[in-house]
């Protein structure tokens, strides 16, 4: 049998989180907040949505542009996990 592993990656600027996300009628995500270190961070507000790689942290997917606390943050969506860079 042939099985297919993603490659993992421990590169300290890629961190994982739950994000709260709104889906509308035409199948768009909407990322609402995140929670990481048992911390919930509203995002403030989302300039771009692309599709993009992580060239700091590995890895790509749909990149959202994000401003959490006033300060902007990469949001990406990885197939069906969220990570940000810091």
């Amino acid at each position: 049998m042939i099985s297919f592993n993603e490659p993992e990656y421990n590169n300290p600027d890629k961190h994982f989180a739950s994000v709260k996300a709104m889906f509308d009628e035409e199948g768009n995500i909407t990322p609402l907040s995140m929670i990481y270190n048992e911390t919930e961070l509203e995002i403030d507000r989302i300039t771009d949505i692309r599709p993009a790689a992580s060239l700091k942290s590995g890895g790509a997917g749909i990149r959202y542009t994000c401003y959490i606390e006033g300060k902007r943050t990469y949001l990406f969506l990885e197939n069906t996990k969220w990570f940000f860079e810091i």
